[in-house]
């Protein structure tokens, strides 16, 4: 489970704001890489999406009470434990390992594979974000890269789709960004980007050290970029209040029930209707091998 987390707590990371001593999760990502590690599916839990969040140990040591809620208060209430739980709730998937990743963090990993390009529609000026870009093929750095990820008033509709979108976008250039130098198939340029990820990113046991994450990364070699799969879980405006999402069922239970059996998942651009009158098992998203711009 993949965890961005707003956090202003932290070396760097008081430069986007101040420290409300609240920190919040806008973006979670549930990566499931196949047995046979062949294929890598990354599905992204929208922050607004209605779900049942269990009884959780509080920040301050306390017992919350189970409670119906927006997916992100779970982060906010409980941490990374909740998150986790939460998740396995929702969708019957175990849940192996962790990551959560600050804005600090992030910038760090973008850094340590020397950027990551992505394509822009028109140029980018937003105070907010403090992103000035021009339109075209743009290699971003760590701190132009957390601009593009977070804006929200200069890309886009504003909404928290639009903004999944590119964040999926933006993972597909960073893979294909690793691929392309040989990062994954040589240990000279890999340890540097995990030493980078060790120091920058809170993990579960397994995962904290170089020698855990190796272990994970190399695993992913061989996957071909076609079968890296980005999307977003099936959802729609939550009946009670068009502000927040709940699942669009049968098709959310069908992606969770391929994850937790390891199945293919395929998935089109199209939307998530014409991708269902393709193959029962697409839904709307992207691959690794897309070309950015398109």
């Amino acid at each position: 489970l993949l965890i961005g987390s707003d956090s202003r707590a932290g070396a760097g990371n008081g430069a986007y704001g101040k420290d409300s001593g609240t920190e919040r999760s806008d973006t979670t990502i549930l990566l499931h890489l196949s047995a046979d590690r062949r294929s890598a599916t990354a599905v992204s839990l929208p922050r607004d999406l209605m779900v049942d969040v269990p009884a959780c140990r509080r920040r301050d040591g306390s017992r919350g009470e189970p409670m119906f809620a927006m997916f992100n208060y779970a982060f906010q209430t409980g941490g990374s434990a909740c998150t986790v739980r939460t998740v396995e709730k929702l969708t019957g998937v175990r849940v192996d390992h962790h990551v959560v990743v600050d804005f600090s963090g992030f910038k760090d990993m973008v850094d340590a594979v020397d950027g990551v390009e992505v394509c822009l529609d028109e140029p980018i000026d937003d105070k907010a974000a403090k992103l000035r870009l021009p339109a075209g093929r743009v290699t971003l750095d760590g701190e132009q890269a957390l601009g593009y990820v977070r804006a929200r008033k200069s890309l886009g509709n504003g909404s928290d789709t639009d903004r999944m979108d590119r964040q999926q976008r933006f993972l597909s250039a960073l893979v294909t960004k690793v691929r392309g130098n040989d990062v994954l198939l040589n240990p000279v340029k890999l340890y540097p980007v995990l030493d980078a990820a060790t120091s920058s990113l809170t993990t579960d046991p397994a995962l904290a050290s170089l020698h855990g994450l190796y272990d994970l990364v190399r695993g992913l070699r061989d996957i071909p970029a076609s079968r890296v799969r980005f999307l977003t879980v099936p959802r729609e405006a939550y009946v009670h209040n068009a502000n927040r999402d709940q699942l669009v069922q049968p098709a959310a239970e069908d992606l969770f029930r391929r994850l937790r059996t390891d199945k293919p998942i395929a998935v089109s651009a199209a939307s998530a209707r014409e991708a269902a009158g393709k193959s029962a098992a697409a839904f709307r998203g992207r691959t690794a091998a897309d070309d950015i711009c398109g």
